[in-house]
């Protein structure tokens, strides 16, 4: 790799265009030269910033694209990339000129610039969701599009520094990793370093400076340890290509930023590559390194039998050679070298029809690139940062119980795992064993774990956690299920609301033929009745002033014997009749909203309402307790104890929103509570009182000790439990063990003390 300064490169001409697509055939370059002629007159008057004629954009794509060997139409259209964007000309022109295949790659690689955004980033984001759809059905679209934006970093000199950070900005973030998630590892190193120039200038010149005194220096170095290797490997019958690695500007910057390291102590290390033959021949070659030099602890990596997501294959070593100076060594074969350097560019299938043919580099850029249909959201923004989250090379490799490999990114979690797996897994899963043991669903997975993903048929995502998932297939599939559950949950409860309250009232529930739907539309935002019900649901309109409002006056004047109002009222002359009917109607709303208030119409709560209800965290209500429930605007129904203080303070204020709880039967979830155990202080106690938790069928969330110093200690514990005899089993259990001296479900305060304890030990969600 050269000198990445931002000066623009030389100029090709068409006839060197030509020369470097020697590959193709004659009739392909002659259709090649109608695109340039074609695209030179459609640019004709157009200049670059730079003041050249704008044709010489069109011409350093296309030059970048013969160096993958890109076929005729690929070449073709990167030099009619920017004909329909700039000059008029319509995709049905390019269509008819050069076959629909051209178009169909110049339509992937246009911008949206005839819509309207609100904004820039919104403009960038809806950009790249078209290039990303379009390149999952063919990868020339995005390879054409990064030999475009390389060549735009080329020439970055000539344009202002405030755009010139903000396009290397948006190449460091989103082109870079692309180029290195497709193994085009050649131009990765390009964008980084034209990206540090373009965001450092200085910083980039004078490490660059220092770099090229330093060549000199070390150049005998390095020529004396290539030609000792060189010696060395024919010994071991090996035949091998051996050459010096330099390392680029941007990661001798990046591992000094890192690691605090002066520019010396980064160029400490040497770098050497080693091609041969056959995968055989690199590890015979890695044992003759290490016989030759003595290998550093902990730094052999093996790229050969985990490829990276990437497709890359190489051994990876590090030696302390003369001096204990560091030599860090590649070994990979041509083939993997080919790879390496040109990614999925250097053998290319278009065709999904080849699908089943191409290699498993191929196979693993298609599906990746696929799998980008996966994450679509109404929300560009949304999408470009799921997009952004999977482009990070670095990850872990993971076995499933049956031995089956899965890749992740590095700081995956057990959910990322699941959903990996199948997204009915992710959307089940409770709990996670991770090598044979219980873990929180918010462990970092590391290598070689194997994972284990329990499920449950009623188990939802929970919101928290998005909080620590790290893939964008986890992200997305979360947030649409907890969207669609929501409203699918809120409508159902609030369905059930209304009907109990219209039923307390005297009517015969939401099928009711006379209520008066029409009327309550014009009162409210709701469309329909599913929007009442969700509205309802959501604890935005209360289920009582509903039921009023759908049930008409003449309705409730056939319930007042029911409310105490006098039937022989109605008994007299037509204009006093009216009168009294009036006056009946209105006595029947002020009672049955007396009685629907004080009288507090019961809720049956079954576990299944998912974000509709929620369980307040100032008592933690379980399923058997006394309870009540406040229907909160826009979050749906909160549950208390009907003890709590937090709810009796509420209630005075505002009673119409609150109600009894029933709880239902069967339940379809397990239910948070905490317990204060008191223990004798010796060893394996935490074990021991896990265990008979455990042993009840409880499942443990959170745990803490306290340490008193006078031989005893106190637990404070955390776990889901079905409902109050499931408590009462679980406390029976636990004072059996010979350790405990007390235990109990802890009170509010305590409880409220136990989750602020949590939020500043750990600050995420575990399980």
């Amino acid at each position: 790799m050269g000198d990445h300064s931002l000066r623009s490169p030389v100029v090709i001409t068409p006839r060197e265009l030509l020369a470097r697509a020697h590959y193709l055939d004659k009739s392909d370059q002659k259709r090649l030269t109608e695109a340039f002629h074609f695209s030179d007159a459609a640019h004709l008057g157009q200049t670059r910033q730079s003041g050249e004629p704008y044709i010489t954009h069109p011409l350093a794509v296309a030059e970048v694209c013969t160096d993958w060997h890109l076929d005729a139409d690929a070449l073709m259209a990167a030099l009619l990339h920017d004909t329909v964007e700039d000059c008029g000309v319509t995709r049905q022109e390019i269509a008819e000129k050069f076959g629909t295949t051209v178009s169909a790659l110049v339509d992937g690689l246009t911008k949206l610039d005839k819509l309207e955004f609100k904004n820039r980033e919104q403009a960038q984001a809806e950009n790249f969701r078209k290039m990303l759809l379009a390149m999952s059905d063919d990868v020339r679209v995005i390879l054409i599009k990064l030999a475009d934006r390389l060549h735009n970093m080329r020439t970055l000199g000539v344009v202002s520094a405030e755009k010139r950070q903000r396009i290397a900005r948006e190449t460091l973030d989103i082109y870079a990793p692309i180029a290195h998630r497709l193994g085009l590892n050649e131009v990765f190193r390009d964008f980084e370093d034209l990206c540090f120039a373009g965001l450092y200038p200085d910083r980039f010149r004078i490490l660059n400076q220092a770099l090229q005194a330093a060549r000199g220096n070390r150049r005998e170095i390095v020529a004396r340890l290539e030609n000792a290797i060189r010696e060395h490997l024919p010994k071991f019958q090996i035949k091998a290509e051996v050459t010096g690695r330099e390392k680029s500007v941007f990661s001798i910057y990046q591992k000094m930023k890192e690691k605090r390291l002066s520019f010396a102590e980064v160029l400490d290390i040497y770098g050497f590559r080693i091609l041969v033959d056959s995968p055989s021949d690199c590890y015979l070659a890695l044992g003759a390194l290490h016989a030759l030099f003595k290998p550093a602890p902990g730094k052999f990596k093996d790229y050969i039998a985990l490829p990276k997501s990437n497709g890359y294959q190489s051994l990876h070593t590090v030696v302390v050679g003369p001096q204990g100076t560091p030599l860090e060594f590649q070994i990979r074969t041509h083939q993997m070298h080919q790879v390496a350097e040109a990614g999925v560019a250097a053998h290319w299938l278009y065709k999904e029809s080849d699908h089943a043919s191409a290699s498993p580099l191929q196979r693993k850029a298609h599906e990746w690139m696929k799998s980008l249909l996966s994450v679509q959201t109404r929300d560009p923004g949304d999408f470009l940062e799921h997009v952004k989250i999977d482009l990070f090379p670095d990850v872990v490799y993971l076995f499933t119980p049956k031995g089956e490999i899965k890749e992740l990114p590095r700081g995956a979690t057990p959910i990322d795992f699941a959903y990996t797996v199948h997204t009915d897994i992710g959307n089940r899963c409770v709990a996670a064993l991770v090598n044979g043991q219980a873990k929180p669903l918010d462990t970092e997975l590391r290598n070689g774990d194997v994972v284990r993903i329990e499920t449950r048929p009623e188990a939802t995502p929970h919101p928290g956690w998005l909080g620590f998932v790290r893939t964008a297939k986890a992200r997305a599939e979360i947030r649409h299920n907890l969207k669609t559950n929501t409203q699918e949950r809120a409508i159902g409860f609030g369905r059930r609301l209304l009907d109990n309250a219209l039923r307390a009232i005297g009517s015969t529930g939401v099928e009711d033929e006379q209520l008066n739907w029409t009327g309550l539309f014009h009162e409210t935002t709701a469309n329909d009745k599913n929007g009442v019900y969700e509205s309802i649901g959501l604890g935005l309109t209360l289920a009582h002033v509903a039921a009023r409002r759908l049930l008409p006056a003449d309705g409730l004047s056939a319930t007042t014997g029911q409310q105490g109002v006098e039937p022989d009222a109605l008994a007299a002359s037509p204009a006093t009749k009216t009168r009294q009917l009036s006056e009946t109607a209105r006595q029947a709303l002020r009672l049955s909203e007396q009685h629907l208030t004080h009288q507090a119409v019961g809720i049956t709560i079954n576990g299944a309402e998912g974000t509709a209800v929620q369980y307040a965290h100032c008592c933690y209500p379980i399923a058997g307790d006394n309870a009540v429930g406040y229907m909160r605007g826009g979050t749906g129904l909160q549950i208390h104890r009907a003890s709590c203080p937090t709810a009796r303070r509420q209630q005075d204020k505002d009673s119409s929103r609150w109600a009894e709880i029933s709880w239902g039967d069967p339940l379809y979830r397990d239910f948070e509570t905490h317990l204060d155990i008191e223990v004798s202080d010796s060893p394996g106690v935490l074990a021991k009182v896990a265990s008979a938790i455990s042993a009840s069928g409880a499942n443990i969330v959170d745990i803490s000790i306290e340490q008193h110093g006078t031989g005893f200690a106190r637990l404070r514990v955390a776990i889901e439990v079905k409902h109050r005899q499931h408590l009462a089993d679980v406390l029976r259990r636990v004072r059996r063990n010979a350790v405990v001296t007390k235990a109990s479900r802890i009170t509010r305060a305590k409880a409220g003390d136990l989750l602020a304890a949590r939020s500043a030990a750990r600050n995420r969600h575990s399980v």
